[in-house]
């Protein structure tokens, strides 16, 4: 039977994304200057303006909206007529911490000296072993593709884009072996006086063939290069954005399951974002330690609780042995506490404006991609 699964990825000028890095560069900010900031921020962008929202407990002195202009700056916003810059109006409303979440947070009631979760909820971490840095294949190639149109357009290749873009990619598997690229969408801006002739030869041969063209496209395969036929006006200056509207992009592609929690502008104290680094780490290192081809994993927190709920395992019939056994080896040995997670991947430093570019996974210099040597070990034990 055909079988067919999508997956998209956008560019870092992309308005939720913009969003995203705003949070996350204040995040990165407090975090330097105070490692226990406490931070939960959210941005929106409409054309002209910039609002920055949130809870921030910190000892740290951050300018907000100097962060926010120079972020804007790096993404490429410069010049007016893009419709939106580093210019913007940006409006400032940043409370506190409620202090019963604090409570919490602070001290597990159930376990005296070890911090509980931030936030009650479920996260998913996933493995798969069909690419390389074991991601799902058309989230990995939709995702190389906006970060190679950005490529283009920094180093001035294609000098005549702009920071905003789309891509997505379909993927046909046999099973679940991919079998061939069904079809290929890709949205770049650009500026107005360049021909949709000239932009869709130059995005196919700069573009999509280098990080496509690998054997899996074939001459029935499906080109929809800016299929409007004019992508000038976009970013903020064309859609409203907002934090945390890109979970699916920012994770698997949707290829697994997500628990609905966003990560941009959170600090590690919210298991929505260090249990899901968490689950990607163990989930890695059981498909790296052979034990299955493909691995999703669950995990489970109360609020102010430290230690998880629950932990489910499916590795979609691929294990090579039984799942209760891959299931009690992880319990024995890693420790899923928000303080353990936190120490065992530095999680407290200025790390995540850059997590907020181009995805939380799949990317080799994130600290949760080295698989767990020592869990490793373990479940090496079981074959």
């Amino acid at each position: 039977m055909e079988r067919f699964f999508t997956s998209e990825s956008v560019t870092k000028g992309h308005p939720d994304k913009v969003c995203d890095q705003i949070a996350d560069g204040i995040l990165d900010e407090l975090l330097s200057k105070d490692s226990s900031s406490r931070v939960a921020c959210e941005v929106a962008v409409e054309p002209g303006a910039v609002h920055i929202m949130g809870e921030v407990t910190s000892r740290a002195d951050v300018d907000y909206t100097a962060v926010a202009r120079r972020i804007i700056r790096e993404i490429g916003y410069t010049k007016e007529e893009y419709g939106f810059t580093d210019k913007a109006a940006i409006t400032c409303s940043i409370h506190k911490q409620s202090p019963d979440i604090g409570m919490g947070v602070d001290s597990a009631y159930d376990e005296e000296g070890s911090s509980g979760a931030g936030d009650q909820g479920m996260m998913f971490g996933y493995a798969s072993a069909e690419t390389k840095e074991l991601m799902p294949l058309a989230h990995s190639l939709a995702r190389r593709l906006t970060y190679r149109l950005t490529e283009a357009r920094e180093t001035g290749e294609l000098g005549y884009l702009r920071p905003d873009g789309k891509s997505q990619v379909t993927v046909e598997y046999d099973g679940r072996k991919a079998k061939r690229i069904e079809a290929v969408v890709l949205s770049a801006q650009h500026d107005g006086d360049i021909g949709l002739e000239r932009l869709r030869k130059d995005v196919m041969e700069h573009v999509i063939m280098p990080v496509l063209g690998d054997g899996l496209v074939d001459g029935n395969t499906k080109f929809y290069i800016n299929p409007t036929g004019r992508f000038v006006l976009g970013g903020p200056a064309a859609d409203t954005g907002v934090t945390g509207r890109k979970i699916i992009v920012d994770t698997y592609g949707g290829y697994a399951h997500h628990g609905g929690g966003a990560f941009s502008g959170k600090d590690p104290s919210k298991v929505d974002r260090s249990a899901a680094y968490a689950m990607r780490n163990v989930a890695k290192t059981v498909v790296g330690a052979g034990l299955a081809s493909e691995c999703e994993l669950q995990v489970s927190y109360a609020i102010g609780v430290a230690k998880p709920l629950s932990l489910n395992i499916n590795t979609f019939g691929t294990s090579r042995v039984e799942e209760q056994l891959i299931l009690d080896c992880i319990r024995d040995n890693t420790d899923l506490r928000p303080d353990a997670i936190i120490r065992r991947f530095g999680l407290d430093g200025p790390i995540y404006l850059k997590t907020a570019r181009y995805g939380h996974f799949g990317i080799g210099e994130y600290s949760w991609e080295k698989p767990d040597e020592a869990l490793s070990r373990a479940l090496g034990k079981l074959l």
